[in-house]
């Protein structure tokens, strides 16, 4: 195995982690709306911070399971026109897709939005509602979600390019991830489903 794919193999390991610790916040950011839903009804209290919250929680899952979903090869594409497109040019518009738009969009949010977070930071910015949070943490998800997402990015590129040259096997090949899962259960359910009348002879057209 070369230097290149055990640094992505590295990555990989790293945003897979991560991804399925922050998947829990889902759990959380549940719990949280629950619990404040039932204190507000209940007792007739509310608490901006607890609303924050759930807002914040819901960010830390798009944008630190945004990698491990690139990893998992479950992110959203044109089904319709790539199933008809052969291996190989898959694998070459993985590659330029990867190279001059992922890579460079997010390196640029990442080198924006560093700052964006570190004016906050030095301010201790605080929400503008009564009684929030600070705002700070909830900017540093940003440039923190687009750093793993550029290692991912070129993780991606480093086994993208190594499959085009036929050093290494497409571990998504074959398995379509859940978008192929879903589909088969879908084709299944149809298939059960009894339509009316189906099978029936036409009647005919009348003049």
């Amino acid at each position: 195995m070369t230097p290149l794919l055990v640094l992505a193999r590295a990555i990989d390991a790293v945003n897979r982690r991560i991804g399925k610790a922050a998947a829990w916040l889902i759990l959380a950011a549940i719990l949280v709306s629950a619990t404040n839903a039932v204190i507000r009804k209940v007792f007739d209290l509310s608490s901006n911070s607890w609303l924050e919250l759930q807002w914040v929680l819901f960010s830390a899952v798009f944008l630190l399971c945004a990698s491990w979903t690139l990893l998992d090869n479950e992110h959203i594409r044109i089904d319709i026109v790539n199933a008809r497109l052969s291996k190989r040019v898959r694998d070459g518009i993985d590659i330029f897709g990867h190279l001059f738009f992922l890579l460079p969009f997010s390196i640029l949010l990442l080198w924006t939005s560093w700052p964006f977070f570190l004016s906050s930071f030095e301010i201790n910015e605080q929400s503008l509602n009564a009684g929030g949070l600070p705002q700070w943490p909830a900017k540093f998800l940003v440039p923190l979600g687009f750093f793993f997402l550029t290692l991912q990015g070129i993780s991606e590129l480093i086994k993208r390019i190594a499959i085009f040259t036929g050093r290494m096997e497409d571990p998504n090949e074959g398995s379509g991830g859940s978008h192929a899962i879903l589909a088969a259960e879908v084709d299944r359910l149809l298939a059960d489903v009894d339509v009316p009348g189906a099978g029936a002879p036409v009647p005919p057209a009348k003049d």
